[in-house]
């Protein structure tokens, strides 16, 4: 079993960055697909980023292009997301996830390709 932990979260004003953290329980994390997806209120949860098992290729939502990047470190089973310029619409519970792949260029898009999820961590952005 796989546990994934967030951490990073807060409240920042627009304009602001803030950088979050998922550690990954379990041997394998070097072999995971790791993504990063947010929920606001009332909406659906929404992909953010997402980056292969080597950190050589990422995928980025519409929205945060050219101001989040997603990072690994798999000697410390850890999965980056820096914001930098942020706006209130990035309000929302932002969670971790990861499943294992085969091919260390894939990148996951899509909720139900993910296996393992973390709890989430509350990013609030004040106008």
């Amino acid at each position: 079993q796989v546990q994934l932990v967030e951490s990073g979260g807060g409240l920042v004003q627009a304009g602001g960055s803030l950088k979050l953290s998922c550690v990954a329980s379990g041997r394998t994390f070097s072999t995971f697909a790791m993504g990063w997806f947010r929920q606001a209120p009332r909406k659906e949860r929404e992909f953010v980023a997402g980056i292969s098992w080597s950190g050589g290729r990422t995928n980025y939502a519409d929205s945060v292009k050219g101001r989040f990047t997603i990072s690994r470190d798999n000697a410390k089973n850890t999965v980056y997301l820096q914001m930098n310029s942020l706006k209130p619409e990035d309000t929302a519970v932002y969670y971790c996830a990861g499943t294992r792949t085969t091919n260390w260029e894939t990148v996951l898009t899509a909720r139900y390709d993910y296996t393992y999820w973390g709890q989430g961590t509350q990013v609030t952005v004040s106008s």
